[in-house]
């Protein structure tokens, strides 16, 4: 079926940028959308930005809007988060999710990756 697989997280500086990648493998026609999610300890898991795979439609958390930026190479069937202007506040666990649906909660979204660390600090 679908794997989801997360790369390009690491460690930056409050106001630098990271580039996380998800690349899906399997039947990725059943999924509509993209999204990406983050979680960081003892805080719920919030969708920061999600992509329908046809029409390439956007949208943000108020969090991120301006800062991020999704996008998707369909040839390669990897999607992108590029994040800029980080702040600490960003510093979770970034995981990509695939599925039918494009909600805003988790349980609407059929595959998940393993989830690629994010840490912003000084």
């Amino acid at each position: 079926q679908v794997q989801v697989k997360e790369s390009g997280g690491g460690s930056a500086q409050p106001g630098g940028s990271l580039r996380l990648s998800c690349a899906a493998s399997g039947y990725t026609y059943s999924s509509n959308c993209i999204a990406w999610f983050r979680q960081a300890p003892g805080k719920q898991r919030e969708r920061v930005a999600v992509i329908r795979t046809g029409g390439g439609s956007t949208a943000y958390a108020d969090s991120v809007k301006g800062r991020f930026t999704i996008s998707r190479d369909n040839a390669k069937n990897t999607v992108y988060l590029q994040m800029n202007s980080l702040k600490p506040e960003d510093t979770a666990m970034y995981y990509c999710a695939a599925g039918r649906f494009c909600g805003l909660v988790g349980r609407e979204y059929d595959y998940w990756g393993q989830g690629t660390q994010v840490t912003v600090s000084s």
